[in-house]
C-alpha cells in the first residue's frame, strides 16, 4: 500500500470503507465497482487514504471514465457527453474542468517576444472579453473578462517584470485600454496597429458619412439619390471581392459621377498601402503624402478622420518593421463563437475561457 501523502510504502491499515465508484460501460451495460478504499496508517502522516493509481482521491468515477469523459467533451456539448454516459451534466463538466485544468495550467510564458489581443462580444449588452495570442504560434495564452486596463492587468502580472521586458511588440486595434496599459508594462514594446480595424473605421466615419451627406445633396434628383443610398455595401467592399461584372460597372459608374466619393474610396485604397511599405521611413514618407491629400479635400468628414489617426501615426508606421496583424484574432473570434453556441452559453467563466485556450494550443514554429 502507498500513503496518498507522501508516497511511502505503509504495512498498516487504519480503517476500511466500501465506496461504490462508476467505471467505463461493459457491453453497453452500466458498470459500478465496489471498491474497499482503505486508509493507511503512515508514520509520517498518520491516516491517509491508500494512493490508486486508477483512481483519485475521493472520486465518484474511475480515471479512465473521467478521460474518456473529457475526451469526448471536446467534440460533443456536455448535455450529450452527459446523456450518453449517464452522468449529471454537472459531473460531466467538472470532469472536463479538471481534465482542462491539469492540461493547461499553469501556461508556459516562457520565450514569448510578440503578442497580439483584442476583445470578443461574451453575452449581449456590450460585455466582452479579451484575448491575447502569440501570432507566430497562434496559441491561445490568456482570455479574460472586459476589455479596459484592469481587465487585461491580470495577464501582464502572469507574464511578470522579466516576461514583460522580453515582449518587442503589440499588435491590436485603437483601444486605448490596451495602449496605455502596453505601454506602462512593456514600455520597451512597439503597439502596432491593425490595418483590418483602421481601415473599417474609415469605411464607417468617412464612406459613410459621406455618401449618406451626397445621398441628402442629391434630394432633388430621385435617381441619382437612390444610386448613392443603395451602394453602400458596393463602395465598403474591397474592389477585389466583387464577383459580379455588373458590380464592377456600377462601383465606376457610381465613381465617375460623384467627386467626393471618388475621392474618399481613392485615399481608402491609399490608406491601406501605409501597412505595407518596406520601411518605416517610406512608411512615414507615404503617411505624409495621404495626409496633405486628406486635408486638401475639402472634405470634412475626411478631414476629421486623419486628425484624428494622427495621433496613432507611430503605431501604423511601426508595421513595417514588425508585421504583425489581428487577421489571425478575428478568426479565432469566429471560433469562440461557434464554443459557445454548441454550449448555448457558459455559465462559469473560468471553464469557458479554459475551452478556448484547448481549442487553439497553437502550432509548432
Amino acid at each position: 500500500m502507498i500513503c496518498d501523502g507522501c508516497g511511502r510504502s505503509v504495512d498498516s491499515v487504519h480503517d476500511v470503507e466500501t465506496r461504490e465508484v462508476r467505471d467505463l460501460p461493459i457491453l453497453d451495460a452500466a458498470t459500478w465497482l465496489s471498491v474497499p478504499r482503505r486508509r493507511v496508517l503512515c508514520p509520517c502522516c498518520g491516516p491517509k487514504l491508500e494512493r490508486l493509481d486508477w483512481l483519485d482521491r475521493h472520486a465518484r468515477v474511475t480515471r479512465r471514465l473521467a478521460e474518456s469523459v473529457a475526451r469526448l467533451c471536446r467534440v460533443l456539448p456536455i448535455k450529450q457527453v452527459a446523456a450518453f454516459f449517464g452522468l449529471h451534466w454537472h459531473t460531466v463538466k467538472d470532469l472536463d474542468k479538471r481534465a482542462l485544468q491539469r492540461e493547461l495550467d499553469p501556461v508556459d510564458l516562457g520565450g514569448i517576444t510578440m503578442l497580439a489581443m483584442d476583445e470578443f462580444a461574451i453575452q449581449r449588452g456590450h460585455r466582452y472579453a479579451t484575448v491575447v495570442i502569440e501570432p507566430h504560434s497562434r496559441r491561445v495564452l490568456w482570455v479574460g473578462r472586459e476589455r479596459s486596463r484592469e481587465g487585461v492587468r491580470p495577464f501582464f502580472d502572469l507574464l511578470g517584470e522579466d516576461g514583460c521586458c522580453r515582449i518587442r511588440a503589440v499588435a491590436m486595434d485603437m483601444n486605448a485600454a490596451y495602449a496605455n496599459e502596453v505601454r506602462d508594462r512593456c514600455p520597451q514594446a512597439e503597439i502596432v496597429y491593425d490595418l483590418f480595424h483602421v481601415v473599417a473605421k474609415y469605411g464607417h466615419d468617412v464612406i459613410d458619412r459621406v455618401r449618406v451627406d451626397e445621398a441628402d445633396r442629391l434630394r432633388g434628383d430621385k435617381k441619382a439619390r437612390k444610386v448613392v443610398k443603395t451602394a453602400r455595401w458596393l463602395l465598403l467592399r474591397n474592389r477585389d471581392n466583387l464577383k459580379r461584372p455588373q458590380d464592377q460597372v456600377r462601383l465606376d459608374e457610381l465613381l465617375a459621377a460623384n467627386q467626393a466619393l471618388m475621392t474618399v474610396y481613392v485615399l481608402k485604397d491609399e490608406l491601406k498601402q501605409l501597412w505595407r511599405q518596406p520601411s518605416t521611413e517610406a512608411a512615414n514618407a507615404a503617411w505624409k503624402a495621404w495626409w496633405d491629400k486628406a486635408l486638401g479635400s475639402g472634405i470634412a468628414p475626411l478631414i476629421r478622420f486623419a486628425r484624428k489617426l494622427e495621433p496613432y501615426l507611430a503605431g501604423i508606421v511601426s508595421s513595417a518593421s514588425w508585421h504583425l496583424n489581428t487577421s489571425i484574432l478575428e478568426g479565432i473570434n469566429n471560433r469562440i463563437k461557434v464554443i459557445k453556441r454548441m454550449a448555448y452559453g457558459y455559465r462559469d467563466d473560468a471553464y469557458f475561457f479554459l475551452k478556448i485556450r484547448a481549442a487553439f494550443p497553437g502550432s509548432p514554429r
